[in-house]
């Protein structure tokens, strides 16, 4: 692992493997009666969200609980960045306090490679969300959800997703998540394919490392996974599209459409869902539809981003279901993997 985690183009195979097996030990603590390890004890993260969230911010903020961080949320909202401070003078703060960690959303594209490389804080970035540029935790949680209904929980263990062809439907133009899932997936072993209306395909994306089609219906039939983009109305500033009817006419998955996909394929939503639009309330609340699992998996990947960040270097991964004497490699703290501790 890097000292920051930036964008998913950054992450290689192996890191991206390791990142998701780690994941899986970290999910077993969901099981634990005590949901809390002392990995991170003694350490301080700050959430800097300079940008609204829901999702994103409270999973990070509920990964550092349970790995027992000390855990400060910045909202620009009410702070002085209100009253014009700086990024610079933000972080020199936060450095000054003394800080092990920075998660950062940021509403412009670049601002957290910034905040890692200008030498204004000394302590691994991690990046929330950057304007229409990156959000690589989000497509580490998207591939987590995939390799688990595709592969298998243990099967999937080492492995990538290999042939798996998985479908992005939606406002492709101004999604972090689907520029970061191109970049992962492709390096997963996945095949990508992007399906949006002309208006809203970004300039340059035949260089990107998936394919193009304009027909979701043509996709549909060989689509191992389709995840639904929301279309960021606050990000567009024209009329991309003529009207919402005639976007989920075209675009939008309903049942029919669902009916021919493959039986094991699966419907995937970043989140929020604007349902009627992009997705009907039967897609959303079938079996098949992912998102609730997606939420609940975004601890579990958050939790190990933090860990190989922080923790240490070796992987919290065990050749079988862990017991209460398994320990994680927790760096300076090291101490048992072990929930009882916390008590």
């Amino acid at each position: 692992m890097k000292r920051h985690l930036i964008s998913a183009a950054d992450l290689t195979r192996d890191d991206a493997v390791l990142i998701l097996d780690t994941a899986e030990e970290m999910a077993r603590v969901a099981d634990r009666p005590i949901k809390k390890l002392p990995t991170l004890r003694g350490r301080t993260i700050c959430n800097l969200f300079f940008e609204d969230s829901t999702r994103t911010r409270i999973s990070f903020e509920a990964a550092e609980k349970r790995l027992s961080a000390d855990v400060i949320n910045f909202a620009a909202k009410g702070s002085s960045v209100s009253k014009g401070e700086s990024l610079k003078d933000t972080a020199q703060t936060l450095e000054a306090m003394g800080v092990d960690a920075v998660v950062i959303r940021h509403h412009a594209s670049g601002a957290p490679y910034r905040l890692a490389n200008s030498g204004w804080i000394d302590a691994p970035v991690i990046n929330a969300g950057d304007g229409t540029h990156q959000h690589p935790t989000q497509a580490l949680l998207d591939a987590f959800t995939m390799r688990r209904r595709l592969v298998g929980r243990d099967a999937g263990l080492g492995k990538g997703l290999d042939g798996r062809r998985i479908t992005l439907v939606g406002d492709v133009l101004h999604s972090r998540v689907a520029r970061s899932n191109v970049d992962l997936l492709h390096t997963l072993g996945a095949e990508v394919t992007l399906v949006a209306p002309p208006t809203l395909v970004p300039v340059g994306v035949e260089t990107w490392p998936c394919e193009i089609s304009y027909s979701l219906d043509e996709v549909l039939p060989k689509s191992d996974a389709v995840m639904m983009l929301r279309v960021q109305r606050e990000r567009m500033n024209a009329a991309f599209f003529p009207t919402e009817r005639e976007y989920s006419r075209r675009y939008g998955l309903d049942a029919a459409r669902m009916a021919r996909m493959p039986e094991d394929a699966i419907v995937m939503h970043p989140g929020p869902m604007v349902r009627g639009m992009e997705i009907t309330a039967e897609v959303a609340d079938s079996d098949r539809c992912t998102v609730v699992e997606q939420v609940a998996n975004g601890v579990s990947i958050r939790m190990a981003v933090l860990y190989l960040l922080l923790g240490g270097s070796e992987p919290a991964v065990t050749t079988s279901r862990p017991s209460p004497t398994t320990t994680l490699d927790g760096g300076a703290a090291r101490r048992p993997f072990d929930a009882e501790e916390t008590k």
